[in-house]
């Protein structure tokens, strides 16, 4: 491809200094899980998120099952969330012995509907899971006001919006916990997996910090049931070179969003819906057409590498046939998942090659 959808290898060519020496410093050391640079890493990442305790885990999907399991989630329980996500998010759910119950999402934000949570609540709803899709926060003041007067825990999926904020306020503060992924594709991507659980509740904290490792409240010593989720330090002192450079890499990707939209705004393109107070961070550039395929293809012929996020929403996976939902549930999920394509967009890109990608957009015959 001429253009990439993300070029992982050109973002360890610009900080390669830094994270050479941050590897070579942990293997000089000789202690790789859960030491030194695991330590500083949740203080910095607590740091950056604006919240007092930040737990390092083995990847995001456990972030969201951990933070599940801290605040009291229990078998059988239902959680809401949306039918249009990673499934990694309902996958988490249900390894937490939960029930997910599906929402559908309001079209221009592509998150969460609060009106169809409210509308799913019944008594034995314990939890509310919104994703903040694509870098851009969830309704998350509506979503906070109705978990608080139904006594009902918000935990936020954050797992694709490491530095977006709702009137100033960052993405994974509003809820009792906030779950974020390190995934090397994510805006703080790791060489490997990785997850965190940031929180501002001491007691969730201490419950994450033995959960993630086998319960253990002293060494070898299980006071509950746990798991092994554990960051190792390689991945942890690789993320604090990325985390420092994060504000830059986000100020970026926010650039070439806007030239994207200043070049296709005269385009029958739907493009991302902008709303006030609203402060993303553009984990993707999702436009939609409803000629999506051909228009993919088209993109692809002329060396433009685009993908798909997400070609089917979670009740019409397989796998997922057992919460009981068909096709025709959730027709906005539905029509998405027709629709969005995601164009490349990533820090190292040049405006150029910007510039290329929305030339062939506009040149798609319509």
């Amino acid at each position: 491809m001429t253009i990439p959808f993300i070029d992982l290898k050109a973002q360890y060519q610009r900080l390669q200094p830094q994270i050479d020496a941050a590897i070579q410093r942990v293997l000089e050391r000789g202690q790789f899980i859960l030491g030194e640079e695991v330590a500083a890493f949740e203080n910095e990442f607590a740091n950056f998120c604006g919240t007092r305790h930040a737990i390092a885990v083995a990847n995001g999907t456990d972030a969201i099952q951990l933070a599940l399991l801290a605040c009291g989630i229990q078998p059988g329980d239902e959680v809401i969330t949306s039918a249009f996500t990673a499934v990694a998010t309902v996958a988490a759910i249900e390894i937490a012995g939960a029930r997910p119950i599906l929402v559908d999402i309001n079209p221009d934000t592509y998150c969460v509907d609060p009106e169809c949570v409210y509308r799913a609540i019944t008594l034995r709803t314990r939890a509310i899971v919104p994703v903040h899709l694509y870098g851009f926060p969830a309704e998350i003041t509506l979503l906070q006001e109705i978990s608080a007067k139904n006594n009902i825990t918000l935990i936020e999926d954050c797992a694709q919006a490491h530095g977006a904020s709702y009137n100033k306020k960052g993405v994974g503060t509003w809820g009792k916990a906030g779950a974020f992924s390190f995934y090397p594709t994510k805006n703080l991507g790791a060489y490997g997996d990785g997850g965190a659980i940031v929180t501002n509740d001491v007691s969730v904290a201490d419950r994450l910090r033995r959960l993630r490792q086998y319960g253990w409240s002293q060494e070898r010593v299980s006071e509950q049931k746990g798991m092994n989720s554990r960051m190792d330090e390689l991945q942890a002192a690789i993320l604090r070179v990325k985390l420092a450079d994060l504000e830059y890499s986000n100020i970026r990707r926010i650039e070439l969003a806007n030239q994207y939209r200043t070049r296709l705004s005269e385009s029958q393109i739907l493009l991302p819906v902008r709303r006030p107070g609203i402060e993303p961070v553009y984990h993707h550039f999702v436009i939609r057409h409803p000629r999506r395929e051909t228009l993919r293809c088209y993109l692809a012929n002329q060396g433009i590498a685009t993908l798909v996020h997400y070609p089917m929403p979670v009740h019409l996976q397989k796998g997922y046939f057992n919460l009981g939902y068909t096709a025709g549930s959730f027709p906005i999920s539905e029509m998405a998942s027709r629709e969005v394509l995601s164009l490349p967009l990533y820090p190292e890109m040049t405006y150029e090659m910007v510039d290329e990608v929305c030339q062939a957009v506009l040149a798609f015959p319509s």
